[in-house]
């Protein structure tokens, strides 16, 4: 009877602490300490995507400075605008400063293509 006594106590030592019903549990966000990458890697990273991309015609410049990627350029499409910003931020860029300009075009172009909402009453 002891020794079964002495293994409960012990399994409910083991067992992680239940809060009592109703009782609120806030959860600890998670932190991730992943290394940042070093401005010299985030930029041979960018610049091999954009040999692969269809951004790299646009002939778009970036610096790096201290995992700040900073772009500028102008583009003729909307969407590499995003598209550069998400490069750089998948390089391991910890901010991305996008200066890259859209021509007037594209954005009369794209606004064509924006369906109109209509409200049914």
């Amino acid at each position: 009877m002891k020794r079964l006594l002495a293994i409960l106590v012990a399994a409910l030592c083991l067992l992680p602490a239940i809060p009592a019903a109703g009782a609120a549990t806030a959860r600890q966000p998670v932190v991730r300490n992943a290394p940042t990458p070093s401005d010299a890697q985030i930029e041979a990273t960018i610049r091999t995507k954009l040999a692969k991309s269809k951004i790299g015609k646009d002939g778009f410049r970036f610096k790096v400075a201290h995992g700040i990627v900073t772009w500028e350029g102008s583009t003729n499409v909307v969407q590499h605008k995003g598209s550069a910003t998400r490069m750089a931020r998948s390089a391991g860029a910890v901010q991305v400063v996008n200066n890259i300009q859209v021509s007037a075009a594209a954005k009369a172009k794209a606004g064509a293509n924006l369906k109109k909402a209509y409200v049914q009453q």
